[in-house]
């Protein structure tokens, strides 16, 4: 009976902070309406800046030049990939081409060698001395650059092939895992949106449980004889229902902004209510170390950016591992528990896999959870629960 009273005042006294619980609630679909502002919610477009200085050669009374020639086949080849975009430029020189890419006008600047026409046309003869040379110029540490890289190299192979009739030694398939081959930049974001949201817990609980120590009616509390674990789990309850709602609001959103979802609602409940979970064992990591709703905003910035940033939620981040469980790898990341949420709804709504699949995550988060609530259980009672 007390355990319901619980939950029925912190509901209330949630009702009652309705600025912090809009905040909860509308970080992620807020974020979702700021990403697809910034990606426009279109296919992601490589911008291919060409410089041709083939001389071109002289074949049976007719000029050839291959250079001019690979160009048009690189664009008709691109406009017909559905995955990946290329927007197609000249450049008159190759100054001209590295200030393109310099000032973002151009991701990646091909420079097709002077001798390109000739060289192909002695491998046509079977001189196989020399090989058709193109000059690859970018920002190295930039996906776009690398992404484009990879592709045009597999289009100059393709060309070279068509035109000499060489056979490849390697033919290569691709074959994409789930809808990965089909997802868009906004999509890719989608899944640490939807943890961000549960992130925002951190505010909400926090404040749920150090409210009664701010109030004094943490003394009644005392006074009453109501078991600690009634006390966490009351509180838990209010705000394992608010995480659940962020999640299926952020979800929705994402759906009307024309995220593709494919997964197992089930399952993304699943894991957005174990990661609730883990978020309010630590929100109580931060009650018990402040005795105010101004304390738990200043000093839940700190942990709550930890979380957003360097987890993987905002962006993608990887580090080293440090040891492995079972063939599971356990890194510096992994010690905060959204980075397994993450992993997990990236495998269940992008990569189409099972419950199953995501066992490793699922009982990484659970640990997580016990440890993160074991400390601030214990903490938590020395401070502020000494007689129950």
């Amino acid at each position: 009976m007390k355990f319901v009273s619980i939950i029925t005042k912190s509901f209330k006294e949630q009702i009652r902070n309705y600025w912090v619980l809009l905040l909860t609630l509308s970080m992620g679909p807020f974020f979702l309406f700021i990403y697809d502002l910034m990606t426009e919610s279109s296919p992601q477009q490589y911008k291919i800046c060409v410089v041709n200085t083939d001389r071109g050669i002289t074949v049976e009374d007719s000029f050839v030049n291959y250079g001019s020639d690979f160009q048009f086949f690189f664009k008709q080849k691109g406009n017909s990939m559905a995955a990946v975009t290329f927007s197609v430029c000249t450049a008159a020189g190759k100054e001209q081409g590295i200030e393109m890419v310099r000032n973002n006008k151009a991701d990646i600047l091909i420079i097709i060698d002077r001798l390109f026409s000739q060289t192909i046309e002695k491998k046509l003869a079977n001189d196989h001395t020399n090989l058709p040379q193109v000059e690859f110029i970018g920002d190295l540490t930039s996906q776009k650059y690398l992404i484009s890289a990879v592709w045009i190299n597999e289009m100059i192979n393709e060309y070279i092939s068509k035109v000499t009739g060489s056979k490849r030694v390697v033919e290569v398939k691709e074959t994409p895992l789930g809808e990965s081959g089909a997802i868009g930049e906004f999509d890719l974001l989608v899944p640490g949106i939807l943890i961000i949201s549960l992130i925002m817990l951190m505010f909400t609980a926090s404040i749920a449980f150090v409210s009664e120590v701010e109030n004094k009616t943490i003394i009644r509390l005392k006074l009453s004889k109501l078991p600690p674990l009634a006390y966490f789990g009351g509180i838990s309850v209010v705000q394992l229902l608010i995480g659940v709602l962020a999640v299926l609001l952020t979800l929705f959103t994402a759906i009307l902004l024309g995220f593709g979802y494919s997964g197992s609602l089930p399952v993304m409940v699943l894991v957005a209510v174990l990661t609730s979970m883990s978020m309010i064992a630590f929100s109580l990591v931060v009650a018990a170390i402040t005795k105010s709703a101004n304390e738990v905003l200043v000093v839940g910035c700190f942990p709550m950016f930890l979380f957003m940033f360097f987890s993987g939620a905002a962006f993608p981040m990887h580090s080293n591992t440090l040891f492995t469980i079972a063939g599971y790898p356990i890194t510096f990341q992994g010690l905060m528990s959204p980075s397994h949420a993450i992993s997990a709804l990236n495998k269940t709504l992008i990569m189409n896999m099972k419950v199953s699949d995501i066992m490793p995550e699922i009982i990484s988060i659970i640990v997580l959870s016990i440890i993160y609530f074991g400390v601030g259980a214990l903490i938590f009672k020395r401070r502020h629960l000494r007689t129950l």
